[in-house]
């Protein structure tokens, strides 16, 4: 009679053991999981226009696309790709399931243009991400001086990647 109660009780805790690994399927089925990292924009060289960096991870199972960038610090913020030398703009960009969008130097990057004022090192520039599935997302970026690439720049506080502030807004409002 122990014997079955035992076997009875291992039995249990096996099936409670594998119904814990189904959630890792669900997981994998689950929505963008996003964040930011790494923001920032170089001081802008003119009055007009300038570029914004950045990294967005997401941790979910579900990918997501950044749709549009609004910024009380210009007229218009417009996404860009650059490949073999050639700036395009893009309607959007999919951030994939359980990977990255990176957003530096060279490649995808935001345009400011029409700048309301001209922000220095050492200020911040507020945007909001505009996600098909996830809303929007606040970030802040702090201006670093023209040359700054975070790639290539050593010493303590340069090179790493430092989360921007996020928020989830409750809606998305049109501009």
């Amino acid at each position: 009679m122990r014997r079955r109660l035992l076997g009875g009780a291992l039995a249990l805790v096996a099936a409670a053991s594998l119904a814990g690994c189904s959630d890792d399927g669900a997981k994998a089925t689950s929505a963008p999981d996003l964040t930011v990292a790494g923001a920032f924009m170089p001081q802008p060289v003119n009055a007009d226009m300038a570029a914004g960096f950045f990294v967005l991870t997401n941790k979910g199972g579900t990918a997501d696309q950044l749709t549009s960038v609004t910024s009380p610090a210009a007229e218009r913020v417009t996404l860009h790709s650059t490949e073999g030398g050639a700036m395009r703009e893009q309607d959007s960009f999919e951030v994939p399931a359980d990977g990255t969008l990176d957003f530096s130097r060279g490649g995808n990057h935001l345009m400011f243009e029409q700048l309301t004022e001209r922000p220095a090192v050492g200020d911040s520039v507020e945007v909001v991400l505009h996600f098909s599935e996830s809303g929007e997302i606040e970030v802040s970026l702090p201006v670093k001086e023209a040359t700054y690439n975070p790639a290539k720049a050593s010493g303590p506080g340069h090179g790493t990647v430092q989360p921007a502030d996020r928020r989830t807004a409750q809606a998305h409002t049109a501009q």
